[in-house]
Parts: structure tokens; C-alpha cells; sequence
């Protein structure tokens, strides 16, 4: 059969609200069970082998907002010579639902694993947690603790099997408009919650809940078992995952993001509206960013 399909590497971008997780679940919506129902609705892949069939790069949780993700798909080599690339996002992404963009397609070898990445890269709003406090240029040196390879166990949800050792290549502030609002990590691969745990952990510094040395214990000595908790998923995006094949895109907008209202008149009720305010410009950031890198390969007519 291998000579009559071909692989298809794609990526997609979503917003997280919208789903409950992107790994298939039964009686739910996810992002990979929404991509099946789409191409089964086209009749492109075998309702037998669906969940086999097509595969996404990285697993993101329900709330967790992704720019570029990645996945890979077989169809019949004479379907995607009949499409081609442009006329398969069109068929896709009209039939998906509201908060998913496919964004481009291209043939790839038959072994690419889609899970085998250069590097991804992740971005966390944490300004968006309530009674987070920008700690000052101290804030580099949270971030800057994160680097390295080492045994994350300490800042996952360890599952049987993984091994917890990973490589983060940096951890750096997150800067928009001349303000730090966060930050962002880069790193081979990621193991469950890590970039959620790193998150708490940097906000819970920058609060005075955690010393840096109660974090530098936590990464130097795993075996000593600690919890400092799980930051929100809504502030969360993956920015992108990079392959060879398909490098990660530019960003292609810069987001306005509204700062926290401060002082005595910022009572509780003005910041859960900025918070819903904060979301919306996320989602914003997003929309436009998939404008720009889902843009469509020219094609030329012969005139007769």
C-alpha cells in the first residue's frame, strides 16, 4: 500500500476554550477528534484506523491556546494529487468548527514523525494571575533557573515510562509594549503540566510564596518530592514547534496587551473584567497570527 498513499505533514493552530484537550477522548470535543470527524467527512481516511491515522505533535490540555501545533496524516496518493495543498485547506478549514485554523499541508517521507521536533516553544501571559506582581529585573533570574537538562520531576505530571530528564534551551521574559508580561520557554520536548508547574513556580517567586533557593532544590534534587502547584491553563500558548522540514514562522503581529489595572481603585470586580478583557486579546493575538502564516501558495492559470 505505501505506494499508493503518501504522508502529509500539516499544522493547525486553535484556541484552547473551545476543546478538552487536543488528544482524542471519547463523548468529548478535542482538536484531533475534531480534525478525524472533518476528514472522515470527506471520506479521505479509513473510519477504521482513524485515531492510528492521524497523529498531532504536541498534547495540549483543555484551555491551553496554541498557535502552531503539527500533525501527520496518510491518504490515497491520487486524492492528494487531485487536491493539492491549496484546495485540501480550503475543504478543511471550511468544515472545521469556530476556534481551529488548519493552516498548511505538505507531503513529507513516509517515516516523519511529527513528534520528533527541532525544538517548541511555549509563552505564558502570567501577568494574567491574579495578585502577580512584576518583581523587577529579579524576574530574568526566576526565568534563567529553568535552563539546562535536567530531571523535571519536580514541575510534571509524571506519567509511567517518561523519562523526566529534558533539555530547556532558554527561559526568558516575555516583553510586550516595554513590559515584562510573562515569559517564554524553549525546549526539545516537554513532559506534561512541566510548562504550567515552571509557571507557579515563577509566579509564586515573584510573589514571595517561594524563595529561589526552595526552586533550585526542587530542580537540583528531584528525589526530595515537592509540589508548588499548577498555573492556569488559559494564559497558556504553544507558540509553535519547529521541524526541519517546517520551521517555525516569525511572529507576524505585535500584540497589544492591556496592562493590569493597579492601585486603590482597581478592586476586584475591575480585574475580573480586565482578566475576561485579557483573554479576548489573547484570542485576538491569535487570530491574527494564523491570518498571516495560513496564507495560501499561489496558483497560476494558463490563459486559453
Amino acid at each position: 500500500m505505501t505506494g499508493e498513499t503518501v504522508r502529509l505533514a500539516f499544522r493547525i493552530g486553535y484556541l484552547g476554550s473551545g476543546f478538552h484537550g487536543s488528544q482524542i477522548q471519547p463523548d468529548v470535543k478535542t482538536v484531533q477528534g475534531e480534525l478525524i470527524r472533518v476528514f472522515q467527512s470527506h471520506k479521505w481516511i479509513d473510519k477504521n484506523s482513524t485515531e492510528h491515522n492521524l497523529v498531532l505533535s504536541s498534547r495540549t490540555d483543555a484551555g491551553v491556546n496554541v498557535r502552531v501545533n503539527g500533525g501527520v496524516v496518510t491518504i490515497k496518493k491520487s486524492l492528494w494529487q487531485s487536491l493539492g495543498a491549496k484546495k485540501m485547506i480550503r475543504a478543511i478549514d471550511d468544515r472545521l468548527c469556530e476556534g481551529i485554523s488548519f493552516l498548511d499541508v505538505m507531503q513529507v517521507e513516509e517515516g516523519w514523525n511529527p513528534r520528533i521536533a527541532q525544538y517548541r516553544v511555549y509563552r505564558y501571559r502570567i501577568e494574567g494571575i491574579e495578585f502577580w506582581k512584576y518583581p523587577g529585573e529579579v524576574f530574568s533570574e526566576y526565568c534563567n533557573m529553568f535552563t539546562g537538562t535536567y530531571d523535571a520531576s519536580n514541575f510534571a505530571r509524571l506519567e509511567e515510562g517518561k523519562d523526566p530528564m529534558r533539555t530547556i534551551l532558554s527561559c526568558t521574559p516575555w516583553i510586550v509594549e516595554d513590559r515584562v508580561v510573562g515569559f517564554e520557554i524553549v525546549g526539545l520536548a516537554f513532559l506534561w503540566n512541566q510548562v504550567r508547574r515552571t509557571a507557579n513556580a515563577i509566579f509564586k517567586m515573584s510573589i514571595g510564596d517561594l524563595t529561589m533557593q526552595q526552586v533550585k532544590q526542587a530542580i537540583e534534587k528531584p528525589e526530595i518530592v515537592v509540589d508548588f502547584g499548577v498555573a492556569p491553563p488559559e494564559w497558556l500558548i504553544l507558540w509553535g514547534v519547529s521541524w526541519q522540514q517546517l520551521p517555525l514562522p516569525d511572529a507576524a503581529t505585535e500584540p497589544h496587551f492591556t496592562p493590569v489595572p493597579e492601585g486603590r481603585v482597581a478592586e476586584r470586580t475591575m480585574r475580573k473584567r480586565w482578566r475576561l478583557a485579557a483573554e479576548h486579546e489573547m484570542k485576538s493575538l491569535l487570530y491574527n497570527e494564523w491570518a498571516a502564516i495560513g496564507e495560501l501558495p499561489i496558483t497560476h492559470h494558463n490563459d486559453s
